[in-house]
């Protein structure tokens, strides 16, 4: 764009003519630089266009085309109806004077004759998106979805009839605005995006519809807009992503086919993946960043420096820089360990093999070696090794099969199709001869967009260019199904691949306890500074004082600031120990120990896949007690990946797989009541006698034949045959009458062969009318071996029933019974009804079936009308009831959580009503929920409607409305809006005060994204649990990462913190191990600062009595021993071994779950309040123990001296601390015994031993000959006994009237558990169950339908490609 243009809206008129849009015309005086539609977004090419040519139109037709076309299809459709079934019209306004056209009625066909009142409501539209387009709040940012272009053919069967081109660009192209705002933060850069033509997808540049364009018009060179802006969008492809060095052309990069020389030049990525948190360089910095980003360890780094200056340090240099390097060593060793089991799992994927072509044949290579360029082939079952463009396959017409369950979390197979052009390459000598390149976009996180162009240079191909789009692409992640190999070239490799692409490193997580922590040792550290400069400054008052006095200690004179400077550093070290320098190792070690036990937990074992709970990293075992928020994937982590049919009805009979004994059929008054199992239907379809044996023959007969399932034998399925099905319904339902004795097992183009009861019978199929998301329903008219041609359909009970013909379906009300009984026990029910079609009937349908088929013009739409006009007077014939499997033990999971005040959030890829379902299934959802559903598809729709929501809650609030019976339903398209920045906020506060969320059809990166979002705004400890690549960025983004070791892969377990192979084991790793780790290691650094302060203190006491010299009142080596030894065992028996309550009781009362949320155990008032009891138990122990020894002069007149002195205030201090420990243990243990008792015992063996030993080796002297002033000293015994009683009796008491008077909940459960005390509580939940089935039913009969989880169209095209009796190639 030029500068300083102005535009302006006028419409284009040529007499009475008109083109009913407005162009864009520059005013006098603006540039004569290329002009752009305003329509088209966004635009590159800089070359002029051709306008599309003006309209004639009828000014004096003032009718409503939307009116007149609704009129004229209304009666086109009674005609049709006559015709067919001889049915009267009813009275008519006006005569029926036209044929079906569909391309005349279609809805986007354009009408001539539309009013002025249109094209003036056009025009104010094309003003306001202009002014929208330069608003402050409107600036646009770059689109990632498909283009305008893509999205005009898309939305071409949504709009309503008489909707003009320009009607439906504008609302595209507001919607484009709404999406692409709030980016540029000033107005230069605004106008610069308006302008830009650089970059394919930042801005919507305004052209004009002149100029240039209509010289192109004179020479016959019009183009479609469209077009052009296709070609623009492709343009900009890519262009958040970055990699592959070379091979760029503008914004796309070449790729050769299957020549690694040419395209070395480029230096394309490598296809290794890593996902360790460490490499050989990287590892020394992070580390040491992470470990000194702890400020205690700062703070020992510091204090280790300043013991190195000689004359400073009243302790020896090495009593801290040696712990320290200690601490960071082991901390180190633990790293490396845990960080090694990622880089072994790495390094066996990148290890897999891969078959590549080398010349005429293929050779196994590692993942590692694959190169973008080469060709490679996959075989069935086997996992797509980079990003791949599909050339061929065994199967028909290039077509192919892969789950992207790992991608994002649907089960249904996605049908994928080469090109035609290079579907016939089924042989290595054929692919040799493959001569070319791929223009690709550049790597990028979208997994739903792909767009690049095949360019062949000869060979079997020829000379051409083919394009390429998501159809062709088989992203790294998916896994090949029910195909048996396929060709294909590799396009991206390792980390620039789509799946890598969403996923980020892993980061450093540190946990909140740790933070605390850290704020209090700045605290303390503060605290210990002020010791130190009020003893500086008291050293320097009294010297000033006493110099005279102090004549021997030749003290310098004229070096006041230097000597205080030197007294600071030598109080920070001499008090240093405030802050334990064992905290840290010892809090390593505890957690380590508290993984351990999660590892050896048998109650999280998996027998069936041998399985146990894995914590990767121990450094987060407290998070688990602290948890607030779960966001869960559902395929895989909630669901088993798995569709069974389980139980149908049919003529008002219940039949099942297993009838419990109470629930079996019985004759009552003539009707039978209860279930039959299968094997007594086949017996009740082989009786001829049983009246219901024809209805059971046509149930599974429309079972066996009304599908788009293919077959394929394989002799290690079951029956030998293994089923091909876009949806897992339809599998189940085809395996399903493979029970009753009808088995599918051929397909050809036009026909189905079908084993009905041991006799091979072969089914012509004449139509599909197939499923869609509009419809709920698919049918299939066939021709069946007795000649008769009839019409099976199944779908959602809503649709099904409104279509029956009432008198022929006796069975309604009891199958709608059996349906609502089937929906308590979370079953996916659907409807199956048929009737019979005469020859005449079909041979009329089917013209217009073929005339709709061919239209050009809205074919889905026609399609379904024509269908709706045969699937009328249905015959019942039962319902079925499929079990979507969930894991064992996932509702009463959930349920339990949800009563320890977790909020459980699921994100997932699938279908919105496969997720609902889902959600009721699991507990998710409550029957007595109300669903607050978002379905929005622009920005400000979203926003109006977060708010809207938001504010009917907030003025309910407190009447009638219940947030705990809230549930937020959201799928991806409006989470794409919901997570911009100006409505983030609504989104999430409306989110929070729901019970539930489920966010439906999301990306792994909008998983993540969502995560962030609560991560940044909420206080809160999040935890995400999947099973598949696709939940990776999510788990890496949570401060809690759990991966499900399942059918999905390992790839989830791999980058998660810990691994488990059931959803229900989160249970107790969260409400037992979570609450274990939090209550225990709460307690373990809580006490060990009590020690030291306890300790440490005392200095400073003693200090007032030195004339603050810097003297110890302790030996060096025994204030070392005292954190490594003697007070080492109690925290590490207390951080491993004690329990507040058993397992057992944790489980059985889940509230107990929320005093780690509301951080009870540790938090800075609990912090403060042991630093105070501390400072109060130093006082007692210094002062008293100081007037107890004051006149220490002995029997034989000998006196003990300082050591003796320090000797005995030091076990004082011991003991008490070691009392402190026992009264705070909850439950002893052997352990416990060992680490309290035993570490006093230690330190009185010790003594006498060190006394005599170290000062032989002048290791110290300070103790020697004070042994005989010691254990021989009455004074010794009271001072140490008396002490440490006068200290407890505060704590004792405090103990007593807490748990008296101000009682916590976990009292009352410790009393329960020590009484075993009986729950009776199991009365309360059978109340329950029978209000949930209650519930149930009011649902069911609320909102019916069927939750389809089936690929919508496309399906008969492939299965008329397939003939499954003709043998496929080998691709040798």
């Amino acid at each position: 764009m030029g500068s300083n243009q102005n535009y302006n809206f006028m419409s284009v008129h040529s007499g009475d003519e008109d083109d009913g849009a407005g162009g864009l015309i520059p005013s006098a005086g603006t540039t004569d630089s290329p002009q752009r539609s305003y329509l088209h977004s966004p635009i590159v090419a800089e070359e002029p266009y051709a306008a599309p040519q003006a309209q004639p139109r009828r000014a004096a037709d003032r009718l409503s085309a939307r009116r007149a076309a609704g009129r004229d299809e209304r009666a086109r459709n009674e005609a049709i109806r006559s015709v067919l079934y001889d049915e009267p019209l009813h009275e008519l306004e006006y005569e029926l004077d036209y044929e079906y056209d569909p391309a005349k009625y279609s809805a986007a066909a354009p009408y001539a004759d539309a009013d002025a009142h249109q094209d003036q409501r056009q025009q104010r539209l094309l003003e306001k998106l202009d002014d929208a387009h330069l608003d402050r709040d409107h600036v646009s940012r770059p689109s990632r979805g498909p283009s305008m272009y893509q999205r005009m053919r898309m939305m071409d069967g949504d709009e309503g009839e008489g909707d003009t081109a320009l009607k439906r660009a504008s609302t595209l192209l507001r919607r484009q605005l709404s999406k692409r705002r709030s980016q540029a933060p000033d107005g230069a850069q605004r106008y610069s995006l308006l302008g830009s033509s650089g970059h394919g997808g930042a801005g919507i540049p305004l052209q004009d519809m002149g100029g240039g364009a209509g010289r192109l018009a004179d020479q016959g060179q019009v183009q479609d807009p469209f077009e052009m802006d296709a070609r623009a969008e492709g343009a900009g492809a890519g262009s958040g992503g970055g990699g592959g060095g070379g091979g760029r052309s503008g914004e796309f990069r070449t790729v050769h086919i299957g020549n690694r020389e040419s395209n070395a030049q480029y230096k394309f990525g490598h296809n290794r993946v890593s996902t360790a948190k460490y490499s050989l360089l990287t590892f020394l910095p992070k580390f040491l960043f992470e470990q000194f980003s702890k400020y205690a360890n700062l703070f020992f780094l510091f204090t280790g420096c300043i013991q190195q200056i000689s004359g400073v340090s009243p302790t020896s240099r090495w009593t801290t820089i040696v712990p320290l390097a200690v601490v960071l060593a082991a901390t180190a060793a633990k790293e490396l360990a845990e960080d090694m089991k990622r880089h072994r799992s790495d390094a066996e994927m990148n290890r897999s093999t891969a078959r590549v072509l080398v010349g005429t044949s293929f050779e196994q290579r590692a993942w590692r070696d694959v190169a973008v360029g080469d060709i490679v082939r996959v075989e069935n079952k086997e996992a797509i090794p980079a990003d791949i463009v599909l050339l061929s396959s065994s199967e028909p017409e290039g077509i192919c099969y892969i789950e992207t369950s790992n991608l994002d979390g649907e089960t249904n197979l996605k049908v994928k199709q080469a090109l035609p052009e290079t579907a016939q390459l089924l042989t290595p000598a054929s692919l040799c001869d493959l001569r070319g390149h791929l223009k690709t976009e550049l790597p990028n996180d979208s997994l739903y967009t792909f767009e690049g162009t095949l360019v062949s240079e000869g060979g079997r191909v020829g000379f051409r260019e083919c394009p390429l789009d998501p159809t062709q692409v088989l992203l790294r992640g998916a896994i090949l199904r029910n195909t048996d190999w396929i060709y294909a070239v590799v396009v991206f490799t390792g980390h620039e691949t789509k799946l890598m692409r969403n996923a980020s490193a892993a980061p450093i997580k540190r946990t909140n306890v740790e933070k605390t922590t850290n704020r209090q040792i700045i605290f303390l550290f503060i605290i210990l500074v002020v010791l130190s400069v009020l003893s500086a400054l008291g050293s320097q008052i009294l010297t000033s004082r006493n110099r005279d006095k102090l004549a021997y200690l030749l003290l310098p004179k004229g070096e006041g600031a230097k000597t205080f400077v030197k007294s600071i550093l030598t109080f920070i070290i001499l008090y240093n120990n405030l802050i334990p320098i064992s905290l840290m190792v010892t809090m390593e070690v505890v957690k380590f120990q508290q993984a351990q036990l999660i590892n050896a937990d048998m109650d999280m074992y998996d027998e069936a896949s041998d399985t146990p709970a894995l914590a990767r990293t121990s450094s987060l075992v407290e998070e688990l007690g602290q948890i607030e928020y779960i966001f869960s994937d559902k395929t895989g982590t909630l669901t088993c990946n798995i569709m069974e049919f389980r139980q149908c009805s049919i003529g008002g009979v219940m039949y099942a797989d297993v009838v419990e004994a109470s629930k079996r059929a019985r004759i009552v008054e003539g009707e039978v009541v209860g279930q039959y199992d299968f094997g007594q239907l086949r017996e009740h379809m082989a009786d001829a006698q049983n009246e219901r044996a024809a209805l059971l023959f046509e149930f599974f007969q429309l079972l066996a034949t009304c599908h788009t399932v293919i077959p394929e034998h394989n002799d290690a399925a079951a029956g030998g045959i293994e089923y091909q099905a876009s949806s897992p319904d339809e599998g189940a339902l085809v395996k399903g009458a493979a029970l009753g004795g009808f088995v599918f097992h051929t397909r050809k183009p036009r026909s189905i062969a079908v084993d009905v009861l041991g006799a091979s019978m072969e089914y012509e199929v004449l139509n599909i009318n197939e499923f869609n998301s509009t419809r709920k329903r698919m049918s299939a008219v066939l021709r069946c071996p007795d000649g008769t041609i009839r019409l099976y359909c199944k779908g959602a009970d809503t649709v099904i029933l409104e279509r029956l013909d009432e008198d022929a379906s006796p069975f309604v009300q009891a199958t709608l019974r059996h349906l609502e009984e089937y929906a308590t026990e979370g079953l996916r029910t659907l409807c199956i009804a048929m009737r019979t079609i005469g020859e005449d009937e079909y041979r009329q349908w089917s013209a217009l079936h073929a005339k709709a088929a061919t239209t050009l013009t809205n074919r889905q739409q026609e399609l379904d009308r024509v269908a709706e006009l045969i699937e009328r007077d249905l015959v019942l014939l039962g319902a079925t009831a499929i079990e979507d499997k969930l894991q064992d033990g996932v509702p009463q999971t959930i349920y339990t959580l949800a009563q320890a005040g977790i909020k459980i959030w699921v994100l997932t890829g699938d279908r919105q009503e496969t997720a609902i379902n889902i959600g009721y299934s699991c507990k998710l959802i409550q029957e007595d929920f109300s669903l607050i559903i978002c379905n929005e598809t622009t920005h400000w729709e979203t926003k109006e409607f977060l708010q809207k929501k938001l504010d009917a809650i907030r003025e309910g609030h407190g009447s009638n409305i219940d947030l705990e019976s809230l549930a937020l339903i959201i799928d991806g398209r409006s989470l794409d809006f919901a997570l911009e920045k100006d409505v983030e906020v609504l989104f999430l506060e409306l989110a929070t005060l729901c019970k539930a969320v489920v966010c439906c059809r999301v990306s792994p990166l909008q998983k993540a994204l969502v995560v962030k979002l609560v991560k940044r705004r909420r206080k809160a400890i999040l935890l995400a649990i999947g099973d598949g690549a696709n939940d990776v960025s999510m788990i890496q983004a949570a401060h809690v990462g759990v991966g499900i070791s399942g059918q999905e892969g390992l790839q989830a377990a791999r980058s998660a913190d810990f691994a488990i192979a059931q959803f229900r084991y989160l249970r107790k790793l969260l409400l037992v191990h979570g609450a274990w780790s939090y209550h225990r290691l709460s307690k373990m650094i809580l006490f060990s600062f009590y020690k030291n302060i306890t300790l440490y203190i005392t200095q400073f006491w003693f200090a007032i009595f030195n004339l603050f010299s810097g003297q110890t009142v302790y030996e060096s080596w025994s204030i070392t021993f005292y954190t490594v030894f003697f007070t080492a065992m109690p925290p590490f028996a207390i951080g491993v071994f004690d329990q507040f309550l058993n397992a057992r009781s944790l489980d059985r009362y889940p509230e107990m779950y929320k005093m780690g949320q509301s951080g009870v155990f540790f938090n800075v008032r609990s912090f403060w309040g042991w630093a105070i009891n501390a400072f109060y138990h130093s006082l007692i122990l210094f002062f008293l123990g100081a007037a107890i020894l004051f006149n220490d002069m002995e029997r034989d007149g000998e006196i003990g001296g300082q050591w003796v002195f320090g000797v005995i205030i030091y076990t004082a201090v011991l003991a008490t601390v070691l009392l402190k420990a026992a009264l705070i243990t909850n439950m002893w243990t052997k352990w416990t015994v060992v680490a309290i008792p035993g570490s006093l015992a230690l330190w009185l063996a010790f003594l006498p031993v060190y006394a005599v030993v170290a000062p032989k080796f002048r290791t110290s002297t300070e103790y020697d000959g004070i042994l005989a002033h010691i254990y021989g000293n009455p004074k010794f015994w009271l001072t140490v006994v008396v002490l440490s009683a006068l200290c407890m009796v505060r704590d004792y008491g405090y103990k007593f009237l807490k748990r008296m008077y101000f009682t916590k909940p976990y009292h009352i459960v410790q009393e329960i558990q020590k009484l075993n005390i009986p729950d009776y509580r199991p009365r309360m939940e059978r109340f329950k169950k029978a209000v949930h089935k209650a519930r149930v039913l009011q649902r069911i009969r609320r909102t019916r339908g069927y939750a389809f989880s089936q690929t919508e169209g496309g399906q008969e095209k492939i299965i008329r490609a397939y003939d499954t009796t003709m043998q496929k190639p080998s691709g040798y």
